[in-house]
């Protein structure tokens, strides 16, 4: 008797534990508003902001390309933007 009184402390102990634990969860958990207020201040969201990352990785692409297909050594150019310019390895 006494090991299942234990049980069912253990039981009700464990279950007002997980009652508070999801109380403070939906207390905390922002509401559908606030989801999509943040979701808008997230970088990249924004249609400048993704032009400007298409286009640096466009630049970025055109120069790994550039790169590979010269002897130069593109590091070390001061003008990223044109072709030579810079000294050579």
């Amino acid at each position: 008797m006494e090991a299942l009184r234990k049980a069912l402390v253990v039981g009700a102990i464990l279950g007002v534990g997980a009652g508070v634990g999801s109380a403070l969860f939906l207390l905390v958990t922002p509401g559908e508003e606030r989801i999509q207020a943040m979701l808008k201040e997230m970088p990249g969201q924004d249609p400048r902001d993704r032009e400007d990352t298409a286009r640096n990785k466009q630049l970025l692409l055109a120069t790994l390309q550039e790169a590979a297909a010269t002897q130069e050594n593109v590091a070390w150019r001061k003008n990223w933007m044109g072709a030579g310019g810079g000294r050579s390895a």
